[in-house]
């Protein structure tokens, strides 16, 4: 039979053919044309070719003419690179206009993945080139350059370029020069052409015109040395006049013509590939995608074969300025000026280069110069041994050059063989099935793999090339079999790592090759119709023929193997057997697999077998397992002849076919068969005459010498298909060829191995094929070979046992699952954690093809059982091993379970308290998805992740069209009802902050009023509540504080500020416009500010944005142009405003619209915090004269823009203590007045603002302020504090304050009332937190009367708020430290405000008196907030409500007039900030009762600047929606500092003391601090326990604190860890102590934490009091009533699909049950068992060794792979690692079921033992004997054999049984055969003689 095969092997069948079209084509017919009527304009007629106007550049592509056919061009590549996705192609076709990337295969439909259309016509340039690195260019050189005359240096003609916006350097090669010494030198020869780049490895092939010969080179990036050699090179001014030609660079052997001038080429040349990198539109500079970068490069120019003559070679893509080529004006669009002349200029310096060509090899030389030979297409290929080889065809002499290489050992270089010249005339690699397409020049396509030929292919739907084969070669009826094989997703032989690239050469195939007569001669068949002409694209196994007739076809290579059994057993025996042999072996196989009409995915294992065992020496014909091999009605028509003319009446012998065939064997035994009674049929015995003939094995095949080392590897896979579950059937299959060939080699050890684990199938007796004594000699019987085989159940069983073992046998890459079972036994049974660490594990022996050590070397490595305390972590490591190696669940469940009972062992134990931070892998694996998604979450951008889409609020749409927007729509809904839930606080605080709704005027017409009065008393009402809606923006701004996620396409939505109102009864509407009373001018600009900023604000830092949309969302009229400029404020804040373009900066500042100003300078500034950015710097130093040099022109800034400019400078600055900077801030807070008018308004404020600046750029330095000394900046801040003379002012601008101002007569003494404020809060902020007492003392507030004269009472304020922020650590928070402030004279001689009669004294000037008193314990209570910001410390809150209390009381008090009412309202808000600060984002009630009750107030002193203090109170009650909370960092109290500034403004266009835009920088200190659970399974927040631990400190030890989340959880600096508090949900702990940066990126995306509910239980939204969890009452007495509970109730207590149905299908009792009630009373039990005890993957284990107990009780165990589970199942309870792990931890639940096992080992022990009694004795005893046995005893006595894990015969007579007397002996006599004792006393009667089986 083995001869038919070598006829049928003559050729491969392509599977699928399909006709091609590139999809681009199709697509650009519909795709929107970009050529509109103003681009039509742009155009040259010439290009217009299409002959009607309407149909645009592209045309109709039906009517193609060869004009158009340059048009389009077109690459394919591999899509899909991930495991388990399906392979398809991606299409990047270019024509015209257009570049369309489109994906898809035949079973996906193709989609378009991006379109670009461009302006001008897509050039696919020439000389671009993809690397490792990034771009090179080769410059093109027009056939007349100049070659440079000696005094200039030849130019460089490549170039590199590694990222878009980077420089283009040129290129630099490394050579050896005559004396051996190498240098490194720009590459400047114009006879080389780059061929052809791969990545990987990262090579360049090259071709020199000249000589004619290929080169390659390896390109790396240069080293720092080499880029000094070319510098220093090149400034010699050398031409490298002295290489050796070997370098194939021989520049001194070119005679070029002289004479052009010069100066036209070679900077033209240089400036326009300078301008073309720019400007192309290359895709792959276009879109910086990672999947273009490595795009099969911009491949072949892909003219076809029947192109135009005038576009060949190097001259179509001709960029320099002489060669007016059509598309010239496309690249350069530079005027031909001699611009960049200066460029390479010998003078300037050379640019530095990046990457460097190292010479490989070069071709050899040969005799004859064959002109143009240059290589049309080179890729690399690789043989069916990862051999690899680098192909180029070189087209003019029709061969196919390849040349092998390899790594050298160090991996450091590559080394090339010889050549190998294939005739060939296209080529393409096949790269996933390792070989190569080669199109001779006859026409036929060849398949090859490296350089040897497979065979012909064969293309159903095609003619055959010659004549007289397309009619001898039968058609198959229908390729249909072939067609639908499903392909599997494994990789298939080899490594296919190898990127195939096709060289992207221009084609030097010319259509004058067509009428070449000597070609036509060649071919004879051309007449006869279509022809292939050449091959392209090849993707994966797929490739493109284009055919003469100008249509194209995709054709698909089959693969090599299909089914997954016969590719591991082809990757085993081709990793034993030395190369050449294995690949002659897989040629073979694969023209047997893959000729026409080959077979189908069932029949292929026979087919391999058949092959196979041809090859090693058997005859299958004569075999009788072979022969009856059903090929399933696959005989194709080549076979059909060979078999013999069917007889019409039939014969005997078929019906004996029938009887022996497979099929009657599996009917025979099924269970219906049983059931009906048939009597088996009596199978006469296969004709003995073909018994008795002696089969012998031809020791000439291929493969005979290599029989056993396959049959080892074979063994392994063997053993490796056992550990998957899924594998059965393949088993079957391999045991049959296995037991053949261990019978023939004579291997009793494997014999008797495979019929412990298959007895039905492995008879004792069967067909031998002798192998002559002589022949064996030849046999090579490897080093690795085991007389013993290896089993790897009875290696865990032992290691179980805990008894030694020989290290276990594996196949790298082949028998992973083996490895990884070891392996992971060793670490968790054996404890030994160095088993996974080193990759030579002495668990494992490497089987490699090469000698090895002796065998007596791996004796001694057999390992003890080592004892390892640190057992808790064990399991820890084994599973974080297992997830790195790739280990899934998926794979987990395939294991048998008793092989993964370890494992799920240690699942189990780290799923109660996983780290934190394991990687999402580990995390899927232990089942915890809560922990797996926040690890995923972690890692994908803010626009894509699941977290926004649990936490977006949907707000119903139809609402928000009848309502105004408020700007407070995007809040998240249903995360503030969980913080807030019992009441409507919320809508009470978005009704309090709305400002867009028009007010109530309620004025009540008193009959005295006339009408005209009447109206204007409404509207003064009107006036005065516009005052407090001016307010509402800044609250409403850390209300919404990002929430919202815009969308790139719309504008941002800016809720009007509405100032009419509405006047009951009527309705009637009241505006401040209608002229009846005076309105300030411009009283809404800062309110429009403000409204802009808080609209600003809502957009979360994480939302993508760019320049565009900013730019974009600029409004057309002018009077919204403050609420940009707020806009704009809002985007520095969170950190957008960087990403705006420096143009658009400048484009907002020269507009000069003061608002503009100070919102992007303020803005640009936050979003620069503390960098010291330059660029900021520059701008800001514009708007502030003191940073200008002196003679510098003045410039006319705003006051108010330089107040910004001066904050700006702090913020950019701030924490760096940069001298200069401080210097300059110094001195400004004391700047006086000027001359003429300037700096005369608002004087405050600019101090203020430089004394803030100076405070944040020595933020926190204290007396450290290094190198400042001698600006003595303590001293002259004080001085600027409490007053005396001015000093001289130093520095460069005394010139200007040399004369003194006209306006204001200061004198020489400083202004203490203007520059106050500023230096207090600067020594504030420089020594914040240091505690330092001798700065402190001078704020303290003056104790005398006399001195308390001196200061306003309002700085009192600022001097103790100061003192008490430097004295951090003594702030207290209760009423008595805040009375500690008030010195003694105040505290004695203060009146309680509330006593009625006031005391008279001569001395003592009572309102100073009372004055100061209110605003010390303001300035207390202020502190008090900073310290307590955002901590919702409760004796902080009861202190401060109680002085905000008695304020209101004050307020009044009959005798408030004493005090001054502006002043208790000014104290009365700072006091009420405090509070809010304390109680930041938690939404109190107290506060927001008393902020409610300050919003009602409207009239008196109630003015514009209360109004703001009380909402920002309320809006930092409830700031970001709760979701944000105030940090005391020392960046965010300077920030706090500037907003909340004590002094309020008193109306709306006041800025004299503060900037109001300083107002908004609480955002600076605002932190994410909102922890949300997210119930994993249904992706809604809900509640869950926290409990929190405090590091402990000075004030308090460590404290744990329980929390219910969602909760703002404190600053992360106090925490030492967060724990996920059980019994509801799975406990999960966040440690502190090792970095906070995992709860930080948590809390900054929306705070989601993932929680996952425990079985059993309900949330607490459900159920709050915890009475209904699972079955509460059935746990508590865990009685046997409990167990068997309903399974409706399973619903409560899990939502796993798969255990649902199981109890609804399972254990749901029926009408009449009968015996199945026990049954269904086990699986109920089972099933509560597992979800109670939280193993729900148990379950399948529990029921499949309940199955097999059931089955071996009915005798029908046909394998024992379950006993063998089971008895690794008991094992493991029973190893010692298990009870210790058990005595460490006694309280963890339970793994399996204590009940269960005792049972399921007990009934096994009856089974068996009642078996022994009822003969089964007998046959043991005959087993042990060596006698034959009775066949129908075949499989309980391997059940038999297998649980009590008796010895082979063949170790016992070493014992000497037979002369045992007692008991004793033999169990000593037994000890080393490691026999267990309960299996000794089953066996003791047999051998001691003894009748009767002593049973236990």
């Amino acid at each position: 039979m083995s001869n038919f095969y070598e006829e049928r092997a003559t050729m491969i069948a392509a599977g699928d053919l399909q006709e091609f079209v590139p999809f681009g084509r199709d697509h650009c017919k519909h795709h929107p044309n970009a050529l509109n009527l103003q681009l039509r304009q742009l155009q040259p007629a010439s290009e217009l070719w299409s002959s009607d106007g309407a149909a645009g550049l592209v045309g109709s592509l039906q009517e193609v003419t060869i004009h158009e056919k340059q048009k389009e061009s077109w690459q394919l590549r591999r899509g899909g690179s991930k495991i388990g996705e399906v392979d398809y192609d991606e299409e990047l076709y270019v024509a015209g206009n257009m570049v369309i990337w489109s994906k898809g295969s035949k079973s996906q439909a193709l989609a378009v993945y991006k379109a670009f259309t461009v302006d001008s016509p897509v050039q696919q340039v020439a000389n671009v080139w993809p690397t490792k690195y990034g771009l090179l260019f080769e410059r093109s050189t027009s056939s007349h350059e100049v070659p440079p005359g000696p005094p200039r240096e030849p130019l460089p003609t490549m170039f590199s370029m590694l990222h878009p916006l980077d420089e283009i350097t040129p290129l630099v090669y490394k050579s050896g020069s005559l004396f051996g010494s190498s240098r490194v030198q720009y590459v400047v020869d114009h006879a080389m052409k780059i061929v052809f780049i791969s990545t990987d490895p990262s090579i360049v092939m090259t071709y020199d015109t000249v000589q004619c010969l290929h080169s390659v080179w390896v390109l790396r990036k240069v080293k720092a040395e080499e880029e000094n050699a070319v510098l220093k090179f090149s400034e010699q001014g050398g031409t490298p006049q002295n290489v050796a030609p070997s370098s194939s660079l021989t520049a001194n052997l070119r005679s070029l013509s002289k004479g052009d001038s010069p100066v036209t080429s070679p900077f033209q040349n240089y400036s326009s590939i300078h301008s073309q990198s720019r400007s192309t539109s290359s895709p792959s500079l276009h879109s910086r995608s990672p999947s273009i970068s490595n795009m099969a490069a911009l491949s072949r120019a892909h003219s076809p074969a029947s192109g135009v003559h005038s576009f060949t070679g190097v001259q179509r893509f001709n960029l320099s300025s002489h060669n007016q080529s059509p598309r010239r004006h496309s690249i350069s669009h530079s005027p031909d000026s001699n611009s960049n002349s200066s460029f390479l200029a010998p003078e300037t310096e050379p640019i530095v280069p990046e990457l460097c060509i190292d010479h490989l090899w070069t071709e050899a030389i040969t005799n004859i110069r064959e002109k143009n030979s240059q290589a049309s297409k080179v890729f690399i290929t690789s043989d069916l041994c990862g051999q690899k080889f680098l192909c180029f065809l070189v087209e003019s002499q029709l061969q196919l050059r390849c040349v092998k290489f390899q790594e050298s050992n160090d991996k450091t270089q590559l080394i090339f063989g010889s050549i190998t010249n294939i005739q060939a005339k296209d080529a393409a690699p096949v790269e996933k099935i390792d070989t190569m397409l080669v199109l001779e020049s006859s026409g036929n396509l060849v398949l090859y793999t490296g350089v040897v030929r497979v065979g012909k292919v064969f293309i159903p739907g095609l003619p055959a090339p010659s004549l007289t084969m397309s009619n001898a070669m039968p058609r198959p009826s229908t390729p249909l079999d072939s067609v639908s094989t499903p392909t599997p997703l494994s990789k298939l032989l080899g490594s296919l790592d190898e990127v195939v690239l096709l060289s992207p050469v221009p084609e030097l195939r010319d259509s004058s090759k067509l009428h070449d007569s000597l070609y036509n001669e060649d071919c004879t068949f051309q007449q006869l119709g279509t022809y292939v002409l050449s091959i392209r694209d090849p993707v994966r196994n797929r490739v493109t023929l284009e055919l003469s007739n100008g249509s194209m076809v995709r054709i698909t290579l089959p693969e090599i193997a299909t089914s997954e059994l016969v590719q591991t057993c082809l990757q085993a025996i081709k990793f034993i057997l030395p190369k050449e042999i294995a690949v002659q072996m897989l040629v073979k196989w694969y023209s047997v697999h893959s000729a026409p009409g080959g077979p189908s995915y069932h029949s292929e294992w026979n087919l391999f077998v058949i092959c196979l065992m041809n090859m090693m020496g058997y005859n299958t014909d004569r075999l009788a397992w072979t022969r009856n091999f059903d090929f399933e009605g696959s005989l194709s028509p080549v076979i059909a002849p060979k078999k013999a003319r069917p007889s019409e009446t039939g014969s005997d012998e078929d019906w004996e076919y029938l009887l022996n065939s497979d099929y009657h064997q599996k009917v025979e035994s099924h269970l219906l068969n049983r059931s009906l009674c048939l009597s088996p049929l009596e199978v006469s015995q296969i004709k003995n005459e073909d018994l008795s003939q002696n089969l012998s094995l031809d020791s000439s095949t291929l493969l005979f010498s290599h029989i056993p080392a396959m049959f080892f590897v074979l063994h392994l896979v063997y053993e490796e298909l056992k550990l998957n579950t899924l594998m059965g059937e393949g088993i079957h299959s391999l045991v049959d060829l296995l037991v053949q060939l261990a019978r023939d080699l004579k291997l009793e050890p494997y014999l008797d191995h495979y019929y412990r684990d298959y007895p039905t199938l492995v008879r004792t007796t069967g067909q031998v094929c002798t192998i002559d004594q002589g022949q064996t000699g030849f046999m090579h019987h490897p080093p690795f070979f085991t007389s013993e085989p290896p089993s790897i159940y009875q290696w865990v069983s032992s290691c179980l046992k805990g008894e030694e073992m020989p290290p276990y046998p594996y196949l790298p890459g082949i028998c992973e699952r083996s490895r990884l079972v070891v392996l992971s036994i060793a670490l968790y049974i054996l404890g030994d954690e160095s088993s996974v660490c080193d990759e030579s594990s002495h668990y494992l022996s490497r089987i490699t093809p090469a000698p090895q050590k002796s065998q007596a070397e791996q004796e001694e490595n057999r390992f003890s059982f080592r004892h390892s305390p640190s057992v808790s972590s064990l399991a820890e490591r084994l599973v974080v091993w297992m997830a790195n190696v790739g280990f899934t669940l998926r794979d987990l469940e395939t294991l048998p379970f008793g092989i993964a009972l370890p494992i799920r062992d240690a699942i189990y134990h780290c799923r109660e308290q996983p780290a934190a931070d394991w990687p999402e892998a580990v995390c899927l694996l232990i089942g915890r998805q809560d922990l797996s998604k926040q690890a995923c979450e972690g890692n994908i951008p803010k626009g894509k992740s699941s977290v926004t889409q649990v936490l977006s609020s949907d707000v119903p749409s139809g609402t928000e069209t009848e309502e105004e927007d408020d700007g407070m729509n995007d809040m998240n809904q249903e995360v503030m009802s969980l913080i807030w839930s019992e009441d409507l606080r919320v809508q009470d605080v978005r009704r309090l902050l709305q400002s867009a709704h028009p007010v109530r005027v309620n004025v009540v017409q008193y009959p005295e009023l006339s009408d005209h009065e009447f109206i204007e008393e409404k509207e003064n009402r009107l006036l005065q509540l516009c005052q407090r809606t001016m307010a509402l923006p800044v609250g409403r701004g850390m209300f919404t504080l990002f929430s919202y996620h815009p969308v790139p396409t719309e504008p941002l939505p800016i809720p009007k500020l509405n100032l009419t109102g509405r006047a009951p009864p009527r309705n009637t509407t009241v505006d401040l416009n209608s002229g009846n009373i005076d309105v300030p001018p411009n009283m809404t600009s800062w309110a429009s500010f403000h409204n802009g900023v808080a609209a600003g604000l809502k957009i979360a830092p994480a939302s993508q944005i760019d320049s565009a949309w900013i730019v974009y969302n600029k409004p057309k009229h002018a009077e919204l142009a403050n609420e940009y400029a707020g806009f704009l404020m809002a985007l520095g804040l969170n950190g957008h405003l960087t990403k705006l373009a420096t143009l658009n900066i400048h484009d907002y500042l020269t507009k000069g619209h003061e608002m503009t100003s100070i919102g992007l300078l303020l803005g640009v500034s936050a979003a620069k915090l503390g960098t010291m950015d330059m660029s900021i710097t520059r701008l800001l130093s514009i708007h502030i004269p003191a940073l200008l040099p002196p003679t510098s022109t003045e410039l006319d800034v705003p006051h108010n823009v330089q107040v910004a400019a001066v904050v700006g400078i702090g913020l950019v600055y701030q924490g760096t203590a940069h001298r200069h900077t401080a210097e300059v801030l110094l001195a400004e807070i004391g700047r006086p007045p000027g001359p003429e008018m300037e700096y005369c308004t608002d004087r405050e404020s600019y101090s203020l603002a430089a004394g803030l600046a100076l405070g944040m750029v020595c933020l926190g330095h204290g007396s450290n302020l290094i190198g400042m000394s001698d600006l003595n900046v303590p001293e002259q801040l004080y001085q600027y504090m409490v007053g005396g003379h001015r000093r001289f002012q130093a520095g460069m601008h005394r010139e200007k304050h040399k004369s003194p101002s006209y306006q204001i007569k200061e004198g020489d003494t400083i202004n203490v009332d203007v520059t106050c404020p500023g230096a207090t809060l600067a020594l504030a902020m420089i020594y914040l937190k240091t505690n330092n007492r001798s700065i402190a003392d001078w704020l303290q507030a003056p104790d005398t009367m006399y001195l308390l004269d001196f200061v306003k009472p309002e700085f009192l304020l600022l001097r103790t708020l100061a003192r008490c922020l430097i004295l951090w650590d003594d702030i207290l928070p209760n009423s008595k430290w805040v009375d500690s402030n008030v010195p003694q004279i105040i505290r004695e001689n203060s009146i309680s405000l509330s006593e009625i009669e006031l005391p008279c004294s001569e001395d003592l000037n009572l309102e100073t008196l009372s004055q100061a008193h209110v605003y010390i314990i303001a300035g207390a209570c202020l502190s008090l907030g900073f310290r307590f910001a955002g901590s919702e410390n409760l004796s902080a809150f009861n202190c401060l409500h109680k002085f905000a209390k008695d304020f209101m009381t004050y307020l009044s008090a009959p005798n408030a007039s004493v005090t001054g009412p502006y002043n208790l309202e000014t104290c009365l808000s700072v006091v009420l900030l405090s509070l809010a600060m304390v109680m930041a984002g938690s939404g109190n009630l107290k506060v927001l009762q008393l902020c409610r009750f300050l919003h009602m107030k409207t009239g008196g002193e109630m003015n514009y600047g209360f109004h703001l203090a009380h909402h920002m109170a309320l809006g930092i009650l409830f700031l970001g929606g709760g979701r944000y909370s105030l940090s005391t960092s020392n960046s965010s109290i300077a920030a706090l500092l500037c907003a909340l500034y004590p002094h309020f403004p008193a109306h709306s266009t006041d800025n004299r003391y503060h900037l109001q835009a300083l107002r908004h920088l609480y955002v600076l200190a605002a932190e994410p601090r909102l922890l949300v659970p997210v119930d994993v399974d249904t992706n809604t927040p809900c509640y869950a326990l926290l409990e929190v631990t405090y590091k402990g400190t000075q004030w308090y030890e460590q404290t744990k604190e329980e929390l219910m989340a969602p909760t703002l959880l404190p600053e992360l600096h106090l925490l030492k860890q967060i724990k996920v508090k059980g019994p509801r949900y799975w406990e999960l702990l966040i440690d502190l102590s090792k970095g906070t940066q995992h709860l930080k990126s948590i809390l900054s995306k929306d705070g989601v934490l993932f929680v996952k509910l425990r079985a059993g239980q309900l949330s607490y939204k459900d159920d709050p009091m915890g009475w209904q969890s699972l079955l509460a009452q059935t746990v508590a007495n865990r009685n046997s009533e409990a167990r068997a509970f309903k399974p409706e109730t399973i619903s409560a207590f899990t939502s796993d699909p798969a255990l649902l149905s199981f109890a609804e299908y399972f254990c749901k009792p029926t009408v009449n049950m009968g015996q199945k009630q026990e049954l269904l009373d086990l699986f109920s039990s089972v099933l509560y068992e597992c979800v109670t005890q939280e193993t729900p993957e148990m379950l399948p284990a529990y029921i499949a060794m309940d199955q097999a107990v059931r089955r071996l009780g009915r005798r029908e165990m046909s394998e024992t792979s379950e006993l063998w589970q089971i008895k690794l199942v008991l094992e493991f309870f029973s190893s010692r690692s298990h009870q210790e792990r058990l005595q460490t931890h006694p309280k963890r639940g339970l793994f399996m079921n204590s009940e269960f096992l005792p049972v399921v080992k007990c009934s096994i022990d009856n089974t068996l033992d009642q078996w022994l009694q009822a003969g089964g004795d007998v046959c043991v005893h005959a087993y042990l004997s060596g006698q034959p046995w009775e066949e129908s005893q075949l499989s309980m006595l391997a059940c038999f054999l297998v649980y009590h894990s008796v010895p082979a015969p063949r170790h016992l007579p070493t014992v000497g049984l037979e002369g045992s007397t007692s008991f004793a002996e033999l169990l000593f006599k037994f000890k080393q055969l490691k026999m267990p004792v309960r299996a000794l006393l089953r066996l003791a009667p047999l051998l001691l003689g003894n009748p009767q089986p002593m049973v236990m």
